[in-house]
């Protein structure tokens, strides 16, 4: 399912964010050191190769809601953008810091002229956040950031599962009245 709002397309897809050769960079759920780790992180880990986790260690640690940028290594992509989620009902406030995430991955996107990005649902695995309210969280951070976005045309998101990605394109066509 995809959407339009300005010169931005917006969708939701199911996938391994991993493969994703259509977008010059993918948004790891990253945790605070940027090691591999399970989930997304140890799936753009082990398909970036070891040098990642080499140039990731001159970029730990990280708090909750930032992000930062790296090269891809062997994924296909440019860049992976590392955004440490807020673990849900510790890391407060947990709405917040997870707004910071995708604000702060579109920024570095922004930054570094990308034209296209794909994200995971952040902070909805091992983190423990509610998919709903992650999802409407990313979605309504979006609406409000598209009009600033110059460089970024194309945010996908990139779900595991088909019943996640019915959820996100729930909330999106809700987020963005289609």
């Amino acid at each position: 399912m995809k959407i339009s709002v300005g010169n931005i397309s917006i969708e939701c897809m199911q996938g391994d964010i991993a493969s994703r050769d259509e977008v010059e960079a993918v948004v790891n759920a990253a945790n605070a050191q940027l090691t591999t780790g399970g989930g997304v992180a140890g799936a753009i880990h082990r398909a970036a190769g070891p040098g990642l986790a080499k140039e990731c260690r001159t970029k730990a640690p990280i708090a909750p809601g930032e992000a930062v940028i790296s090269g891809a290594h062997d994924l296909p992509n440019d860049y992976v953008i590392h955004c440490l989620g807020p673990v849900y009902g510790r890391d407060e406030p947990s709405d917040q810091l997870l707004a910071s995430c995708y604000r702060n991955a579109l920024r570095l996107a922004e930054k570094h002229k990308i034209s296209s990005i794909a994200f995971p649902a952040i902070s909805t695995g091992a983190f423990g956040y509610p998919m709903r309210e992650a999802a409407t969280i990313a979605f309504n951070n979006i609406k409000e950031m598209a009009p600033e976005l110059e460089q970024v045309k194309t945010i996908r998101f990139v779900l595991f599962d088909e019943d996640d990605l019915a959820l996100h394109q729930q909330i999106m066509k809700k987020i963005f009245n289609t």
